[in-house]
């Protein structure tokens, strides 16, 4: 029984660590009620890219900790030591892959350029706008991060 709460716990930390994201949007909590920077923009290109997974090792240790514990309890001792270290060592390899492959997502690159003629090109995760060239948007930055999101249309004032 305790070898199945230990594969549980693994597994699970697994999951959680493949649990964040990057979408535009939604914000993290220390961004909310900061003030951000604006700038307006206009896109001129935008492209499908791929955004590499994360290999933070919690994948390969909780992998290393499963294919240790199903490994060392095949055959007798001497078979369940040398077993047991070569499961750890596939499932290490096996647990830092799914974790890599589990971490990646799909995003677009987008090239802007602001009104002053500058052009600027930001990766972020897809998210519920698509966007166009010639589109008008707004580059919004906090903390280092910057998001592109589409500009309202501001009428006249009556």
């Amino acid at each position: 029984m305790d070898t199945l709460k230990k594969l549980f716990a693994a597994g699970l930390v697994t999951v959680m660590a493949a649990c964040s994201t990057t979408s535009p949007d939604v914000i993290q909590r220390g961004d909310a009620q900061r003030l951000s920077q604006v700038q307006d923009a206009v896109v001129i290109n935008v492209r499908p890219v791929t955004v590499e997974g994360s290999q933070s090792g919690i994948g390969g240790a909780s992998g290393a900790v499963i294919g240790g514990v199903a490994g060392s309890s095949v055959g007798g001792s001497r078979e369940a030591i040398a077993v047991g270290v070569l499961g750890a060592v596939a499932g290490a390899l096996i647990g830092n892959t799914a974790e890599r492959f589990g971490t990646r997502e799909q995003a677009y690159e987008i090239m802007v350029q602001l009104r002053n003629g500058e052009r600027r090109a930001i990766v972020q995760a897809q998210g519920n706008e698509n966007f166009q060239p010639g589109d008008q948007v707004v580059l919004v930055s906090t903390g280092g991060t910057t998001r592109v999101t589409r500009a309202q249309s501001v009428g006249p004032r009556s």
